[in-house]
């Protein structure tokens, strides 16, 4: 008897949740080589063989499965890994003090400094805190997915069917390695649940739920996707009160205060956005062209960068697979009456006009609206993606239904229209004059999509069909293995050992860097990770005037900031006074650079640099003539215009290790402000950095006369500094950096970086 209540609550259990089941178990086998084959969602093997230090030693070599992803390498990982870091020491990660001479960190937005998911890493190791990361994804878009498709009254089967589509659709699978992106967007369907339900039956976990939603999407480390999600939830909002006219208060409340809460994250990144380079770079690159969009159903007709055999488009910029089934089904949802598919069908369309290479899409680019139009405006079509998953559950149901009905001819024109269109492209493939090897690559990758569709329609048109559950399993059989064969094919499983291992020149730097800094041809990899401070860096989110700053270097004239990276010219004709100034200690140097042009000349300067690390691979050299990255001036001119200030700090007769340039009057006594830095005798005195974290630094002061506490690190709005326990003007000097008053005697100067 017992044996039989237990049987039948497992089978009870499994009719009820079989969906949920079903999509663990789709998520279980693409997460397979994490979970038992000691692997990663990271391509370290990339890493190892494409970035220094790891690229010069020999026994890293070897293939690499997916190198289509090196932002993840040189900004995303080591970003996260200081976001934890500084949150294990008890600070908040507003201020990163290791790239670009100081940058904002929180507001980088990328960093995803108040993700909730953060706390993964702190009850996991960090590549393991990581992987959960990375694999939780797909999942949650699955299953916020089915949720939202069961609270629109679509059956178990279709919104499964829906789920899976969007789990692995092309943007969630090229963006998912990052930790950003997907998670941005997979909140989705979380929040129009959260809508759907309240409209429904009301209550107080619709708004909660709603609230959460929006900060959870803004916190995850991705703007552009982040508004996209907030676009489409207002407009479905709007939607719902259109439909209903009820008593709307409590459902906008949420959503407004959801918004509020994420203004601690919006704020501070539209402040850095605007002193940034990103706010005056405005992208012109063209939508998806329309013969791309064949892609939806076939994601490798142009080839794929796994196999480095793509040879036309942006993959990733312009993924919008969601299958062949899943698509069918979408066109085959369409209802007049049913409102809620009208308005994804609606959003569909507009998403696509959007997205496409149309007047459209290039006049809204050419708004030149900030963010929109300063990123690429084609990741849009991540909203399409969704809306076609959502529009293949109504789908499903409406076919099963046809088939129960006997009325499965309805849907024939549809499927006709689509085998003349893969015929249609087989007949191009076969007289086309592209190049041969191109053409091959476009044959081979579109046999699956063919056959898959064949088999679908023999699944939907043949009398077997009537069989229970036959229907059913067949078409989640296929939109899963389609889902899987493609998400399997990008994403990298790599090596667990590889991932940022220990090498000899990084306990090189760590043992020589001091307060010091370093310099030389590495990435984030290097300073940001490990807590190296550099006065490079990748991004195009960093201040504007820093930028200018280290490329009027060059030639010692004002010079643009680049977009995307700073880049001290390696053979500027002042770039030693940069190294200098900024307190440049160390050089990280390849042996193999030696005598190259592209490389900094440390080898012509024996008496200047001195070699303290040598491992066969690289040379550490110390800077003797680096100033610290505090010290004591007494002398400063001011000059208020920057073409100005640059041009005078790169005169051949400037005294930049004596003078300072300010743009206003520090209040100094005067018989201590000397003139074209002409001093009789210097006034005694000494400073050093007593304390150093990312968001305080600490300094001790003494001088026998009133004097400037000079600090290379970059000026920027929030820091505030205090000498003595009194607060005091930060003076922005040498054009991007700090300084402060200070009197005589003994002083202690804090600078705190407090954006809020």
């Amino acid at each position: 008897m017992k044996i039989q209540k237990l049987n039948f609550k497992i089978k009870s259990f499994l009719i009820k949740f079989w969906p949920i089941l079903f999509i663990l178990t789709v998520w279980f086998i693409f997460s397979y080589p994490y979970f038992f084959q000691n692997r990663v969602p990271y391509s370290s093997t990339y890493q190892v063989n494409h970035f220094f230090p790891w690229s010069a030693y020999p026994q890293y070599h070897g293939p690499v499965k997916n190198g289509a992803m090196p932002d993840i390498t040189d900004q995303i990982y080591p970003w996260r890994h200081f976001t934890i870091e500084t949150w294990k020491k008890g600070e908040i990660p507003f201020w990163n003090p290791n790239s670009f001479s100081g940058n904002p960190h929180l507001a980088n937005y990328q960093s995803a400094v108040f993700s909730p998911f953060n706390l993964l890493f702190f009850m996991f190791p960090f590549v393991e805190a990581w992987s959960l990361l990375v694999l939780l994804q797909p999942l949650l878009a699955a299953v916020f997915t089915y949720v939202l498709l069961r609270e629109f009254k679509i059956s178990k089967a279709g919104s499964a069917v829906g789920s899976i589509a969007f789990m692995f659709c092309g943007f969630m699978v090229v963006w998912m390695a990052y930790g950003t992106l997907s998670f941005a967007i997979l909140f989705l369907p979380f929040s129009l649940f959260a809508i759907e339900r309240w409209f429904n039956k009301k209550g107080k976990l619709p708004l909660v739920v709603l609230t959460l939603s929006i900060p959870l999407s803004f916190f995850s480390g991705h703007f552009q996707t982040s508004l996209y999600f907030l676009a489409f939830t207002t407009l479905f909002l709007f939607f719902k009160i259109l439909q209903n006219r009820k008593i709307i208060l409590p459902i906008i409340a949420a959503f407004v205060l959801g918004v509020l809460i994420s203004l601690v994250q919006i704020i501070p990144s539209i402040q850095f956005y605007l002193e940034s380079t990103r706010s005056e770079i405005f992208l012109n690159q063209g939508g998806i062209p329309l013969f791309y969009l064949i892609n939806l159903f076939s994601p490798d007709f142009f080839g794929n960068p796994v196999t480095r055999n793509d040879w036309f488009g942006y993959y990733a910029e312009w993924a919008s697979f969601v299958g062949i089934i899943p698509l069918m089904l979408s066109l085959i949802a369409f209802n007049r009456k049913n409102k809620t598919i009208v308005f994804f069908s609606i959003i569909s369309i507009v998403v696509l006009l959007l997205a496409i290479d149309s007047p459209i899409q290039r006049f809204i680019t050419d708004l030149k609206i900030p963010v929109i139009s300063t990123s690429n405006p084609t990741r849009i079509i991540v909203l399409l993606s969704f809306s076609l998953s959502v529009l293949a559950g109504f789908g499903f149901d409406k076919l099963k239904e046809f088939v129960d009905r006997g009325l499965v001819k309805k849907v024939l024109p549809l499927f006709f229209a689509i085998a003349v269109l893969i015929s249609g492209v087989w007949f191009m493939l076969f007289v086309s004059n592209a190049p041969s090897e191109n053409l091959e690559i476009s044959k081979r990758n579109f046999i699956l999509p063919t056959l898959i569709f064949i088999i679908f329609s023999l699944i939907a048109f043949t009398g077997t069909i009537r069989r229970q559950g036959l229907l059913l399993f067949l078409i989640l059989f296929l939109v899963a293995f389609d889902s899987l064969r493609f998400a399997q094919k990008w994403m990298p499983f790599d090596p667990k050992e590889l991932v940022f291992s220990d090498t000899p020149v990084i306990a090189g730097i760590a043992e020589n860097i001091g307060f010091g800094r370093i310099f030389g041809n590495f990435g984030a990899n290097i300073d940001t990770y490990y807590g190296f401070p550099s006065i490079e860096g990748y991004d195009p989110l960093y201040i504007e005037r820093y930028g200018e700053f280290i490329r009027s270097s060059g030639n010692g004239e004002f010079t643009s900031a680049e977009r995307s990276v700073v880049r001290l010219p390696r053979r500027g004709e002042f770039t030693d006074r940069v190294l200098d100034l900024l307190g440049v200690s160390l050089i990280f140097h390849p042996i193999a650079d030696t005598n190259q042009s592209w490389a900094y000349p440390v080898w012509e300067n024996p008496n200047r640099f001195v070699p303290v690390f040598n491992d066969g691979n690289f040379e550490i050299y110390r800077n003797h003539t680096a100033l610290e990255r505090v010290r004591l001036f007494y002398n400063f001119e001011i000059i208020k215009e920057k073409q100005e200030i640059i041009e005078r700090f790169y005169s051949r007769d400037f005294d930049f290790r004596n003078v300072l340039i300010l743009e206003e009057e520090p209040n100094v006594n005067s018989k201590f402000k000397i003139q074209n830095s002409k001093l009789d005798k210097r006034p005694e005195g000494s400073v050093k950095i007593i304390s150093y974290t990312p968001n305080v630094v600490t300094i001790e002061a003494k001088t026998e006369a009133p004097a400037l506490v000079f600090l290379s690190d970059n000026f920027y709005p929030g820091w505030k500094a205090f000498v003595n326990g009194k607060e005091t003007k930060i003076l922005r000097t040498d054009y991007s950096f700090r300084a402060v008053v200070v009197p005589e005697g003994e002083s202690i100067v804090e600078f705190g970086y407090k954006p809020f």
